[in-house]
């Protein structure tokens, strides 16, 4: 048995959520359709020997297992135009309004665009998407004892992890045979625990009619010191199942981090922050975006622990932060308005962000800007299509994606 890998993190989460907490205290209609992006070519040759793509996460990568268990909550809209908007087949279950940096990946790949496990008619020769929008990394009974809804979907990564075993299972026939497809697999580990952190946030969301109070203050202040508590167990728990999968045969890994939050329109409107000194040079806020780091610190812990454990696999971590902060540092030159770098492409049509967590995108009343592809956000949470396509070509072509997990000059018929 491979040592177990550890965040043992309790002393140090307790330091930290002291430090947000001061931080806190311190600062108290349907799209224009955009251009299709290149089908992958049958002919393109197997790339660095990846035969197929085995993702676990959330809404991020979800391409469509959320809207196949009945899509709920504020997401509902998600199965509909305008979401999808730029894509032929219309609506896919992608947080949208096209494809995401799984679908990007899986091009650049040579690859089929990856189905949902949830889309039994499919063919999953090579590979299963096992996201689903609003899952969580931990449990959603681990979350309600700590008096924390999951609204969205009980399919935390447990569940996506027994989905993997049950497709496995009715494919193989032997765990040799399992090794043997993972070896020229590639295993995507998230990004998933996001969702947790953001229940966190909102089982504490400031009240409306007491906007303003101190009471309001405290609240804000209580999300941030639970958000800050679940992160040893989040970490822990996307570390346990990439571990699992390891031992199981996985030999090319990524895992990827957590977004820089501050920089995300919905944290940003539901702050609504008045002091400059709050925000960084981007327009983020300077205290989630400390939160989100805090996170990716503990997970790269922890990913050193995966290497010296497994040293013949690849485990890569994504660093979606970087990558995140690089695209708004230089959104006018990457082709977006640097204007609207941090407002919501679709939403209410009011406000500095163009959110209403009340009413997302595609509820009665919302809006579409004109030109989705100069905007990062599309709906406030979730990215456009040409962001998601920027981020992806950091992360796997500019190096953000550390050690490499896939050389992408090695192709062969």
């Amino acid at each position: 048995m491979r040592p177990r890998v550890t965040a043992n993190m309790a002393n140090t989460a307790t330091i930290i959520a002291c430090i947000v907490v001061a931080l806190y205290l311190v600062s108290p209609c349907q799209a224009r359709p955009l251009p299709q992006p290149p089908a992958p070519s049958p002919n393109q040759g197997i790339v660095d020997g990846i035969t197929a793509i085995f993702n676990f996460g959330d809404s991020i990568s979800d391409t469509g297992n959320f809207i196949r268990e009945g899509a709920v909550g504020m997401m509902r809209h998600t199965g509909v135009l305008p979401y999808g908007s730029a894509i032929a087949d219309g609506a896919t279950g992608r947080c949208s309004d096209g494809y995401l940096m799984i679908d990007n990946l899986a091009k650049d790949l040579g690859l089929p665009l990856l189905k949902p496990y949830l889309d039994k008619g499919a063919d999953f020769t090579h590979g299963v998407n096992f996201a689903v929008t609003g899952s969580t990394a931990l449990t959603t009974a681990a979350l309600a004892r700590r008096g924390i809804t999951v609204p969205h979907t009980n399919s935390s990564l447990d569940v996506q992890l027994k989905w993997f075993k049950d497709f496995m299972a009715a494919t193989t026939k032997s765990p040799q045979e399992i090794r043997d497809k993972l070896g020229s697999s590639l295993v995507l580990m998230g990004e998933i625990g996001g969702n947790d952190y953001n229940y966190a946030f909102v089982t504490n969301k400031p009240a409306a009619a007491a906007e303003g109070s101190i009471y309001n203050a405290i609240r804000t202040t209580v999300g941030a010191v639970e958000a800050m508590a679940l992160v040893p167990e989040v970490v822990q728990s996307v570390l346990d199942a990439a571990r699992e999968l390891l031992e199981m045969g996985a030999t090319r890994m990524v895992i990827p981090g957590n977004f820089p939050v501050g920089c995300v329109p919905s944290y940003l409107s539901a702050v609504d922050e008045k002091d400059p000194a709050a925000y960084d040079g981007n327009g983020c806020l300077i205290g989630l975006n400390f939160f989100a780091q805090m996170h990716n610190v503990a997970l790269q812990r922890g990913i050193r622990e995966l290497r010296g454990a497994y040293p013949d696999a690849t485990i890569s971590y994504a660093d979606y932060f970087s990558a995140y902060v690089r695209l708004l540092r230089d959104a006018g030159r990457m082709g977006f308005d640097s204007a609207a770098a941090t407002k919501a492409c679709c939403g209410v049509g009011r406000g500095a962000y163009n959110v209403d967590m009340d009413r997302m995108c595609g509820a009665p009343g919302t809006t579409v800007c004109a030109r989705p592809n100069e905007y990062v956000s599309w709906d406030g949470v979730h990215l456009t299509q040409h962001a998601y396509k920027v981020l992806s070509d950091l992360l796997y072509h500019g190096g953000l994606a550390s050690p490499a997990p896939v050389n992408f000059t090695e192709t062969r018929q």
